[in-house]
């Protein structure tokens, strides 16, 4: 823990100086909102094992705010505890209190409530929302600043919103200055950093004085271009005194070197320690075709996997933090350049990056991008040096090293291998594979040590120069200890599962049937519905068809008691036949709402709302593919205009856009929906003079009464066939009847004691059926996993949702982050058995659950 008497915090060139201290900091994410609070202590244990100094910790602004008004902190939501468990574990904290946080979390952390608000403008400069946000740095704020550097916490510096540069904010320097104003009326005092998602400076920071800029890089890890666009920002950064903040990047440690070489003095991959969703809380995105669901096991492949086992990075974890403890001050401070003469045989960076250390000396990255090991080829004064390249690797050589810094004669001539710890005794040097190290004595005379070093070896030998002697140290890269020279036991590995074939069917009803009248279907969230599910029912009666729009994100609907289908279609606009049905049903579950801001389906867009959106009969459909007249441009569409099918001028000029025109028979009174059949990319839409951009994942335009009259559609000219265009007239169905189950009704269920019925899996259910079951589970921490076809569960324990998997349905959409196949039930969380919320779906071979496993995993 620090000194809070003589604890300093300032940001310079060499970047985030803690106590004047200066080094490259490794940081490392730890969320502890997707981990139960009984093991935030061992996983800061954890990464603190693998000598990273610090940690990034969001703050999600709906994770506190539960509902309008209702705040908490406490239990796994007591952030305050969290950090003073960071400070304990002496761990520096960079804090991310938004108020938008991205993360793959329902709603980017933006409550779901806020765009029920009339005027209310997400993430801009706008009265209504800073009103919002200010309600929200109220609470978070004054928690960071009674935990700052200075002041005895570990907070040393506080993120202000999060990647803005990929958001169409209209004024970014009125917003961020607004946010920042807010951070310094708490008493804010630490540097306050802005990141950039796509590299825009400005995008991100507004260009406000006082919030520096910081970088989230995303590379392919095999790309050979990593190095030159880092070392541009290097630049750039440094040219106005600052340093080169990488606030979140790839998690393999062969990129984190590549940036390191290049310049950057904070390294924060993203995801380092995983974690888990528990509760309602995984996000929508675009990470799928284009829409995904991201699970609720929440893994981008860090070091920690979200139930604590440690991967091999861990061991490379060591050694980088080791060499950046080791060189300290001159890695900081060093200046970044293209290395030249480097002679390698297997793919490599295009332009591999040098530092030239403060002090003297150099530190080159070599990378091996390819599958087979390689080798480069260093020419030296005495001669070439091969270096191994092992495969998916970065080597970082040290040359010409002054050995003075560390009370010792001599200059470090060569090492092919990490230089890790360094002081009056000797060098100790770090690698997986034959390595080679040339010291040059103080009375000239060079000696060299090659070696492969054994796993649990350490190799000796001595280094003397007149009267002096002192030893370098081989060791094997994963025998590089922790600081401080502790060796903490990082965590196993699953155990084999054990198969569950036996439950108890419960005697519950799955929702209460407690109903409100509306005259058109709401919102979920206009029903109080944030996170959970909503139900539906109204009469359809002599419609013919259906035209569902907006609805999402999981849509179970059933026709006069028969279940169709699942969908989840991200809002798009459906068709639906009726013919002959009296009623229609529906059940909507929110899976989570958007956390990114994609125009391409209506469920994507940032603030989008869920439910069943807006339901219409189709009182007729017209074709209006014919008596468009052609506006070319270039293209020789002249006057008087010709008249074409929709999409059908014939033109050499590829790509140049075509605007075609008519009037649409419209009433006047009716509404209506043009359908742009086999729509192939974006146009844009002009109806009555006003625009909008029409995406060919959903190629629908709505008209109210009265639009119609005049329209254009221009498109980039592209010889396919369009496939025709559609009017529909429709009529709102009215009259429904509507039961709100949020999350909060959903876990009161689940603790409810009923008559049980024991059952030996599989369980078989109807189409559109439910059921609950208690599974038992044996003691301690579980993976648990699901087999069975059409069927979605929901699993909750200790007045929780685990998770929810969706299994074996032709309707399920991509999903993204993790294994969509995995619950886990914390130990603590354990007691012996977890409720079971099972769902039959339609559309393939009859639900059945056929039986779970169970897998112990480490904590």
């Amino acid at each position: 823990m620090t000194d809070p008497s003589t604890a300093t915090v300032r940001l310079g060139r060499s970047g985030l100086v803690l106590d004047d201290r200066e080094e490259t900091l490794l940081c490392a994410s730890l969320f502890y909102f997707r981990l139960p609070r009984e093991v935030w202590e061992a996983r800061l244990a954890q990464v603190r094992a693998t000598g990273y100094r610090a940690i990034d910790v969001y703050l999600p602004w709906n994770f506190h705010e539960t509902a309008p008004g209702v705040w908490d902190f406490e239990d796994r939501r007591d952030v305050g505890a969290f950090l003073d468990l960071a400070n304990a574990a002496g761990l520096a904290v960079i804090a991310r209190p938004g108020p938008y946080i991205c993360s793959e979390w329902d709603g980017g952390a933006l409550p779901a409530w806020l765009a029920l608000e009339d005027g209310l403008q997400l993430r801009q400069a706008e009265p209504k929302f800073l009103a919002q946000v200010e309600r929200w740095f109220d609470q978070a704020m004054p928690l960071l600043a009674e935990r700052q550097w200075g002041r005895g916490g570990s907070v040393v510096a506080v993120q202000l919103e999060n990647e803005l540069d990929f958001f169409d904010t209209h004024d970014r320097h009125a917003y961020l200055t607004a946010l920042r104003d807010m951070a310094l009326g708490h008493g804010i005092d630490v540097p306050l950093i802005a990141c950039a998602g796509q590299g825009d400076l400005i995008g991100a920071t507004g260009g406000v004085d006082g919030v520096v800029p910081a970088f989230n890089f995303y590379p392919d890890d095999r790309s050979p271009f990593v190095e030159a666009e880092v070392r541009r920002y290097a630049d750039l950064v440094g040219a106005k005194g600052l340093p080169l903040l990488v606030t979140e990047t790839n998690r393999a440690h062969a990129t984190l070197r590549r940036l390191m070489v290049s310049g950057a003095t904070l390294l924060a991959p993203y995801l380092q320690a995983s974690g888990y969703d528990l509760g309602y809380t995984p996000s929508v995105g675009n990470w799928g075709d284009p829409g995904g669901f991201m699970t609720h096991d929440y893994d981008f492949g860090g070091f920690l996997s979200p139930v604590g086992e440690a991967r091999a990075e861990t061991a490379d974890a060591r050694a980088l933090a080791a060499l950046a403890r080791t060189l300290g001050p001159a890695l900081a401070r060093a200046t970044t350049a293209a290395a030249e003469g480097i002679s390698v045989n297997v793919p490599t960076s295009d332009s591999p990056s040098l530092l030239r250390l403060d002090g003297g000396g150099t530190l080159t990255g070599v990378p091996n991008l390819g599958e087979r090991p390689g080798k480069a080829a260093f020419a030296t004064a005495n001669g070439e040096i091969a270096v191994e390249l092992a495969p998916l690797s970065c080597a970082l050589v040290t040359r010409d090293l002054p050995l003075e810094r560390f009370g010792l004669p001599g200059t470090l001539r060569f090492s092919s291998a990490d230089l890790v710890d360094a002081g009056p005794e000797g060098l100790t040097v770090a690698s997986r594979g034959a390595s080679v190290v040339v010291v040059e004595t103080a009375d000239g005379e060079l000696v060299t040590g090659e070696h492969t070093p054994e796993l649990g070896e350490r190799f000796t030998m001595a280094v003397t120069a007149g009267t002096s002697q002192w030893h370098l140290v081989f060791l094997h890269t994963d025998d590089v200890p922790a600081p401080g020279g502790e060796r903490i036991v990082l965590g196993g590995n699953e155990s084999e599962p054990e198969a569950i074939t036996e439950a108890v069917r419960i005697d519950l009803e799955t929702r209460t049937g407690e109903t409100s009248r509306h005259d058109l279907p709401p919102a979920s969230e206009e029903v109080g519905v944030y996170r959970g599910r909503t139900h539906y029912a109204a009469s359809v009666e002599g419609v013919g068809e259906l035209l569902i729009a907006g609805a999402g994100d999981i849509v179970d609907l059933a026709l006069d008691g028969t279940a169709l289908p699942s969908f989840a279609k991200f809002g798009a606009t459906v068709r639906l036949p009726v013919q002959g049905a009296a009623r229609l049903d529906a059940t909507v579950e929110t899976w989570g709402h958007a956390n990114f801001d994609d125009s391409r389906l209506p469920g994507l867009a940032m603030g989008s709302l869920r439910g069943l959106g807006r339901v219409w009969a189709v009182a007729s459909s017209e074709d209006v593919t014919a008596l468009w007249t052609v506006a070319g441009g270039e293209q020789w569409a002249g006057d008087p205009a010709p008249v074409r099918t929709l999409a059908g001028w014939s033109s050499t000029r590829i790509g140049r856009p075509v605007t075609y025109r008519r009037t649409l028979p419209v009433d006047g009174t009716s509404h209506y929906a043009l359908h742009l059949d086999g729509l192939q990319t974006p146009c844009e839409i002009t109806v009555d003079g006003i625009s909008r951009i029409v995406s060919p994942n959903d190629p629908w335009v709505r008209l109210t009464p009265g639009e119609g009259r005049d329209v254009a559609i221009t498109m980039a000219h592209w010889p396919v066939d369009s496939g025709g265009a559609a009017l529909l007239r429709l009529e709102p169905v009215r009259d429904w009847q509507v039961e709100a189950q949020p999350d909060h009704a959903l876990l009161a269920l689940s603790q409810k004691d009923g008559n049980g019925t024991a059952v030996v899996l599989p369980l078989e259910l109807a189409p559109g059926e439910e059921a609950w079951l208690d599974v038992p589970v044996p003691p301690g921490g579980r993976s648990l996993r699901f087999e069975g076809a059409q069927v979605r569960v929901s699993a909750f324990a200790r007045g929780e949702l685990l998770g929810r998997v969706w299994l074996d349905d032709a309707a399920r959409p991509k999903f993204t982050g993790g294994d969509p196949g995995r619950l886990w039930i914390p130990g603590s969380w354990n007691t012996g058995a977890v409720r079971l919320l099972v769902h039959g779906t339609a559309g393939g071979d009859r639900p059945r659950l056929a039986r779970v496993t169970a897998a112990a995993s480490p904590e």
